[in-house]
Formats: C-alpha cells, structure tokens, sequence
C-alpha cells in the first residue's frame, strides 16, 4: 500500500495515516469480525482490504470481513486498558469514517483520507494522561537529595 500510494503523488503524511488506518481495521477485522465465505464459495477464512483515490485525492480505505456480534464504534477504554482505541485515532485522522453492510452478510469498514485533515486535537485524543513522569522523577529526585 504505502508504495502504491506514493508512486500515485499521495502526500506523505496521507501515506503514513494510511498505513496505520489500514492496520487499525486489519486488526479489529481479525479480532471481532468472521471471515469472509463462511458457508459461501467466495472465500475461506478471508479479510478483504482495498483503497483507491478519487478525482479530488481523496482517499479511501476499506476492509470487509463477515460481519461480528457488535456494530464497530469508538471505545472509551480507560488509561490503563490495552486496546479499545483504535477507532478513536482512525476518527482523528479521517474526514469521514463509517460502517457498510451487505445483504450477503458482509461489512465494510471505510475511511476517507485528505492531506491537511487531522483534527485540530489529533494528539490529545491518541495519546495518554496529562501526567509528567519526568516531573515525578525530578521531584523523587530531589526528595532524595534532602536525606
């Protein structure tokens, strides 16, 4: 992907949102949904993954897989919780995001991608607590230096 995307022009930054989107699905495709073809001749355990760039450069990454038990939607994990944030960074870097299904079963995830769209609070939504650990250090530190 990240090649196909640079030798079309695609901004760099675009490319890298790219990547880590299409990750993002893979993986909560693998972890929650079935795969394709279940009972079906069109596959046998697959994820399809696809993107293309429409004529104003937009672009637009899917994965369809055979559906799960629950609709996708952002988590609100707490800080300490292991996963649960993908769909959070796929809705800060994204213009739009959102969930297709088939009447044979299937579910497309897609996310459209534009150069110079990350949301205004892309890194305060992706990244941990307000919590200084050098701070901390620097105070224990000192608190030492006293005995």
């Amino acid at each position: 992907m990240r090649e196909q995307l640079r030798r079309s022009g695609m901004a760099e930054s675009v490319v890298d949102d790219a990547v880590l989107v299409l990750s993002e699905l893979l993986s909560n495709s693998c972890r929650h949904g079935r795969p394709l073809g279940r009972g079906v001749e069109v596959g046998d355990g697959d994820v399809r993954a696809a993107w293309r760039v429409d004529k104003h450069g937009a672009l637009t990454v899917e994965v369809t897989d055979g559906g799960g038990p629950t609709r996708p939607v952002p988590a609100t994990p707490s800080v300490t919780a292991r996963g649960g944030r993908g769909l959070n960074i796929i809705s800060a870097l994204a213009q739009d995001w959102g969930v297709r299904d088939s009447a044979s079963g299937e579910v497309t995830v897609w996310v459209i991608l534009t150069a110079g769209h990350r949301r205004d609070d892309f890194a305060t939504r992706v990244t941990g607590p307000g919590f200084d650990f050098l701070n901390t250090y620097e105070a224990y530190d000192a608190y030492e230096d006293v005995d």
